[in-house]
């Protein structure tokens, strides 16, 4: 019980999600679909004129608009403190729109272009337990803005939990009016755009009123090249329905509420079943008390109301302690599963529903001991004639087939899963994340590069540094068409650009397959590409090295190729990459890569101590590569964890339920296992007397559980286009282990029996 309440927990947490907003069932984000090689794909980044749009000409649909940047680090400033903090740009129907619950200030606080509302823990950090409201504050240390509000965080169960600070999205239109004025601002995508539809209004109609609106916005070129279909997602769909495959929603994590949630129906099975398998098996110790019960008037309506209220009594019981293990088990299994999840105590509903599963449990585990043993006949019983019928150890052992079929295939699951992750892991990056750590560009950074560069290399700590649009951990998708020779009309197809420095690619160390790298000494080198693996056979050039690529009415040169770097997800197909290299252009990040030997915390040291220097007003707030990389498993090693820590319960619950009717078993044959002996039966008889029967139910088991497992993870890995193939030593490893554990919970009892004193055993009788 305390296991299933506490995926229980887990799954109210999953389901809840985003609930936290008052409106989330009316909350929708703008998305949209477009064509590209045949196969639709689904964006939610729109140009930052969506929000007006939408006011504009359907504004009758809406009660609030609120275009948003995604959510990036910025650094906030008070005095003396400087902090790197997430937050957006967000217009001023978001608060209402979020409905955010605010501590301090007003709602309407980002009407201002030169305000900012910022969250409980960021008041703290910055001004204690003062009041924060009016008081000044810097953002990026170049635009002064007066605090307006103080909002409680967010839960980590909502999609703005990294949210700690707005910003007015005014603010932003003032330091790049391009983003609204620009005639091509349509093609450009960079923003998400949330609404909250009128009372009345239905969500799928006013997707069908909208979609257009990119089609009569946009360039014809756009518009042809791209195909697009606008829709809304709802909110109460963000975390659980986030997959979509050729413009369908094809699910998300519901796949692993749904998993947990059978899991933990079959962990409280399997408790449930050692429940029934015991008390059938000490049927013969009943049989007496049934038979007299029965003599001196009792009905089998009451003797079986009398069995199932035992089973019910076991129930609460088991609830009782189950709440306390619960209690003491959540700051663990919380750190485990990456939440902050309580015990519902003041919740109505958790009552009504614990109370409904103790009932379940209490009639499930009682209903076959209760229908068997209130059957048994009086006069057979009395006269000493009962044995146990042909159907209760069949049912037994059915039911420890069950058992083991569940924990065995639990066992596969997990392999599976430990698999995935680790073949992810070990999959070739295309450049080395060993002593590489990456920050933020800034202007002053920018100002600065050559000149900080310089320094860091009279440190002799520092190998190289580079500059670049995209770090090697994230990407930016360029969905305006390019063409080259021989490119099918009708083709069109994403790409990832990043424009870098000549030596960012000496500085990530990304191998040259074919052609050079860029160099200063080439001037043709502003007009020149460098293509991953992944793009030359999209483009399905045999010789790229000299070939010809059209973007933006310019013609650009390829003169090398690289080995595929992985950007994303690790279980992902790599994505078509072109580099270029115009100066001083859109920097956004800097890669600096430490010569090895070098002690890391000196090096940092050294790095930090030149940064201050030219980059006074920000933090040197850097990150290593190689953790930010490993971030991208954290889903799937979260789900991997979870999987093993009820795998492995599922394995102790079995093995409490064979412990102990292989007790009962040993303990009705001790007679017969002594007389054995004396006759001359020695310790390997009398031990594969116990266990020949459980072994053989353990082989119908996994005859069963292996192709079902085999089934189960198969489906799964089809989420992952780089996936592991499924080996036969999963299936070898989890029988072997279900048929070790079995041996050696029968083997106990086993030898217990085989060296108990037969003079004390026969003189009991």
């Amino acid at each position: 019980m305390a296991v299933a309440m506490l995926i229980g927990l887990w799954i109210y947490d999953e389901l809840s999600f985003n609930q936290v907003h008052k409106n989330h069932d009316r909350i929708a984000q703008v998305m949209w679909h477009s064509s590209s090689n045949g196969e639709r794909m689904t964006y939610s980044y729109n140009p930052g004129t969506m929000g007006e749009e939408l006011r504009r000409s359907y504004g009758s649909f809406f009660t609030f608009v609120a275009t948003s940047t995604y959510t990036s680090p910025n650094v906030l400033s008070y005095g003396d403190k400087k902090i790197s903090m997430t937050g957006n740009y967000m217009e001023q129907d978001a608060p209402a729109l979020l409905s955010m619950d605010l501590l301090a200030g007003n709602m309407a606080g980002l009407k201002d272009p030169h305000s900012i509302m910022i969250s409980e823990s960021s008041a703290k950090a910055f001004f204690g337990k003062s009041d924060p409201v009016g008081k000044m504050m810097a953002l990026n240390s170049s635009m002064n803005v007066r605090v307006t509000g103080v909002y409680k965080d967010f839960p980590l169960n909502s999609d703005f939990r990294q949210v700690f600070f707005i910003v007015p999205w005014q603010l932003l239109i003032l330091q790049a009016p391009r983003i609204m004025s620009d005639p091509s601002a349509w093609d450009f995508n960079d923003f998400q755009v949330f609404v909250q539809l009128a009372p009345g209004a239905d969500l799928q109609q006013v997707s069908d009123k909208i979609k257009d609106i990119r089609r009569i916005k946009m360039s014809k070129e756009s518009v042809h090249s791209l195909n697009p279909v606008v829709f809304l997602q709802p909110m109460n769909k963000w975390h659980l329905y986030s997959e979509f495959k050729n413009g369908v929603n094809v699910g998300g994590r519901i796949q692993y509420v749904w998993m947990f949630g059978i899991t933990g129906v079959f962990v409280l099975l399997l408790a449930c079943i050692n429940f029934m398998t015991l008390s059938t098996a000490r049927s013969e110790k009943r049989a007496k008390e049934v038979g007299i019960r029965k003599t001196i008037g009792s009905l089998r309506a009451q003797l079986i109301g009398q069995f199932f209220s035992e089973a019910f009594l076991v129930s609460v019981l088991a609830f009782i302690f189950s709440m306390l293990l619960v209690w003491l088990s959540l700051p663990f299994f919380n750190i485990l599963a990456d939440k902050k999840m309580s015990i519902l105590w003041g919740d109505p509903l958790f009552w009504l529903l614990s109370l409904g599963c103790c009932t379940v449990v209490g009639l499930f585990s009682g209903l076959y001991p209760a229908l068997y043993l209130s059957s048994f006949r009086p006069i057979r019983v009395l006269k000493g004639s009962f044995r146990t019928s042909r159907l209760a150890v069949f049912s037994r052992r059915a039911l420890v087939v069950l058992q083991f079929i569940v924990s065995v295939v639990l066992m596969i699951c997990t392999l599976v899963v430990y698999r995935q992750i680790k073949f992810g892991k070990d999959r070739f990056l295309g450049y080395d994340s060993d002593r590489l750590i990456t920050l933020r560009m800034t202007p002053d950074i920018q100002k600065h590069f050559e000149v900080i560069k310089n320094e860091l290399k009279q440190t002799q700590t520092v190998e190289s540094m580079a500059g670049s649009v995209n770090s090697t951990i994230d990407f930016y998708v360029d969905v305006i068409d390019i063409s080259w020779k021989g490119k099918d009309p009708n083709s069109i197809t994403d790409f990832a650009f990043n424009n870098v420095t000549e030596n960012y690619g000496k500085t990530i160390g990304w191998q040259i397959k074919d052609g050079r790298d860029f160099s200063l000494a080439y001037a043709s080198d502003s007009s020149a590409f460098i293509l991953n693996e992944s793009a030359v056979k999209i483009m399905g050039f045999r010789h790229p090295i000299g070939e010809k690529i059209e973007r933006q009415g310019k013609t650009f040169t390829v003169i090398g190729v690289i080995k595929d770097i992985i950007f994303e997800s690790p279980y992902k197909q790599v994505m078509p990459s072109i580099f270029y290299m115009i100066p001083h252009i859109g920097y956004a990040t800097v890669s600096i890569k430490i010569k090895p030997g070098i002690q890391m915390n000196k090096a940092l040291t050294q790095i930090e101590g030149i940064f201050r220097k030219f980059n006074p007003s920000f933090p040197f707030d850097y990150k290593f590569v190689d953790e930010e990389y490993a971030k991208k498993f954290s889903d799937e090693q979260r789900i991997g964890r979870l999987a093993g820590f009820f795998t492995v319960l599922a394995i102790f619950i079995s093995c409490l339920g064979l412990f102990g009717l292989t007790t009962f078993i040993a303990e009705r044959r001790t007679k017969e296992i002594v007389i054995r002996k004396i006759l001359g039966a020695g310790i390997w008889s009398v031990w594969s007397l116990l266990s020949k029967e459980f072994m053989i139910l353990v082989f119908i088991s996994l005859a069963i559980a292996v192709p079902l497992g085999f089934y189960l993870m198969h489906h799964w890995l089809q989420n992952y286009s780089y996936r592991v193939e499924i080996s036969a030593w999963i299936f070898v490893a989890a029988g072997s282990a279900a048929l070790l554990i079995t041996l050696l919970t029968v083997s106990y009892q086993a030898l217990v029996a085989a060296f108990s004193n037969p003079v004390r055993v026969l003189r009991s009788e």
